[in-house]
């Protein structure tokens, strides 16, 4: 019974991940032995738990119940465990994060540098980049990402908000007739960020003054921080947050475009696996980095 109970184990975990190579990782095994018990399980039922291709995994009916029976008993067994672990040793081992690469100007660093100071057990894998990640496929423990009006869940945080702002080159607005409203600007030489280009930058005067425009994008890119140095050589007008252009304000490189006008800010937030382990390591960073509420 104890060499199923593992097995049982093992498979759970290779459904959370996804694939054996992901349930290896955590557990510190090889793909192959993960692979093994899921097999020698099989055979110990008399059942298929798992449709295997080359791409992915799939659940039969009959694995579809034993990971439902499966889920409450790990989930306790993992809180009673960290809970007896916490109280005896300080927290270790390893959380992956990916988060945009523009935030590496942010307090979010800042932020995951003190928590790396304060807990020198716990070895922080920081994936910076501008392609959204998949959680799953990528092996992440928690995503950093970035939204205006992202839908609440238990599964996400918002950390913090982050102002955004219009900005030109001085020389390119001197170049320029003086806009008034934001469809002045339509004209101009909009650069956009890629992912994002679909979305129309909504501008606010007043609570009741508000307007959208669809500016055609002279250059696009994947990249916040390019936007910013792009705007900032000259090559025409963006949108970027207020932390990645205030120091070129106050050198007077950039200038604020309609500064009477201003942009919804954008929310930074959190995002685990709905099977995270409600007292582990993703629960601590959320927690110490994100204070207000208690992850859920």
């Amino acid at each position: 019974m104890l060499d199923q109970l593992r097995q049982v184990a093992i498979f759970a975990k290779t459904i959370d991940h996804g694939s054996f190579r992901g349930a290896a990782r955590e557990l510190g095994l090889s793909p192959s032995v993960v692979s093994h018990h899921v097999s020698q399980l099989e055979e110990y039922l008399g059942v298929a738990l798992i449709y295997r291709t080359t791409r992915k995994l799939a659940l039969t009916q009959e694995g579809e119940r034993l990971l439902t029976s499966t889920h409450p008993m790990l989930e306790t067994m993992e809180s009673v465990l960290s809970e007896l672990s916490s109280s005896a040793t300080s927290p270790g081992g390893e959380l992956r994060l990916s988060t945009p690469s523009i935030l590496v100007q942010s307090q979010l660093t800042e932020m995951l540098a003190a928590f790396s100071i304060k807990h020198p057990g716990i070895k922080l894998v920081l994936d910076y980049s501008d392609e959204r990640r998949d959680i799953i496929a990528g092996g992440y423990d928690i995503a950093i990402r970035m939204g205006i009006n992202q839908k609440g869940s238990p599964t996400t945080r918002t950390l913090f908000q982050v102002s955004r702002c219009l900005i030109a080159s001085t020389g390119y607005i001197r170049d320029r007739p003086k806009a008034k409203t934001p469809e002045d600007l339509l004209s101009w030489d909009w650069i956009v960020l890629a992912p994002v280009r679909h979305i129309k930058p909504t501008f606010r005067k007043s609570k009741s003054e508000k307007t959208s425009i669809k500016p055609t994008a002279h250059i696009s890119t994947n990249s916040a921080l390019a936007m910013y140095q792009l705007t900032r050589a000259g090559a025409g007008l963006t949108v970027v947050p207020e932390f990645l252009a205030r120091q070129g304000v106050i050198s007077g490189e950039v200038k604020y475009v309609l500064p009477d006008w201003k942009l919804d800010p954008i929310n930074v937030y959190a995002e685990w696996p709905s099977n995270a382990p409600k007292n582990g390591l993703i629960n601590l960073l959320v927690n110490e980095i994100s204070p207000d509420q208690s992850l859920r």
